[in-house]
């Protein structure tokens, strides 16, 4: 089952200049549990298409599709609502709030979506749990390491209970272990919740682990591979 659908997807930046065709005819679509790196050189395009497919650029030209809605046509208001309750993201700067503890960075998002503090609470715990970090709840980001603050990120971005996480570039500021760790919970969460993953990566252990390999370059997709 495709939870996105990608057609003709079109990104040009300083139209009215000198053209740049960072994203230029793409078609693509994810089926639900997916695993997939999204790889290529600086410049291809990797980053611009994981914003686009979560709302946070819009197309020039072209249709994204998530679960049969197409978004490109959203108002700011209803392109953010729609994020907060069907995309997960995780970024290579973790982008967590640094006056808030873990805890409270994994709650925030389901503080918007108005749950229950009990709700919050519990899929709070479970998701720490399932990244290690039960015991580093009550820590703000400057008191945890680079690994920890990213897998703080990843159950952040899980607590909306997405359809898919977009990760661009998770492991870019991580050291070799820590990167390792990362990827181990996301490949465990994705085998046994069958959560997508999709990532824009350079770093050979996400491609290694990942289970579809779409190439970029120039802004069009050179190759499309299942491992």
């Amino acid at each position: 089952m495709n939870i996105i659908e990608i057609k003709n997807l079109v990104k040009i930046y300083d139209e009215k200049t000198v053209p740049v065709y960072a994203i230029n005819g793409i078609d693509l679509s994810f089926q639900q549990g997916e695993f997939t790196a999204i790889v290529g050189p600086s410049g291809s395009g990797k980053t611009t298409f994981l914003n686009l497919i979560g709302g946070l650029d819009k197309p020039t030209e072209g249709d994204i599709l998530i679960d049969n809605i197409n978004i490109i046509n959203f108002n700011s208001r209803q392109i953010t609502d729609f994020r907060m309750r069907n995309i997960g993201f995780v970024f290579q700067s973790f982008n967590l709030i640094p006056v808030l503890t873990a805890k409270e960075n994994v709650e925030f998002i389901m503080h918007l979506q108005g749950r229950s503090k009990a709700e919050r609470e519990k899929r709070t715990d479970e998701l720490l749990n399932s990244v290690g970090l039960s015991d580093k709840k009550n820590s703000r980001p400057n008191k945890l390491s680079g690994g920890q603050q990213q897998r703080v990120a990843v159950a952040r971005a899980l607590a909306s209970k997405p359809k898919f996480i977009l990760a661009d570039e998770p492991t870019a500021n991580l050291d070799s272990k820590s990167a390792e760790n990362l990827l181990d919970i996301m490949g465990k969460l994705n085998k046994e919740e069958n959560i997508t993953f999709i990532f824009s990566t350079h770093d050979a252990r996400v491609v290694n682990k990942a289970r579809r390999i779409i190439t970029i370059e120039d802004g069009k997709v050179l190759s499309d591979v299942l491992k």
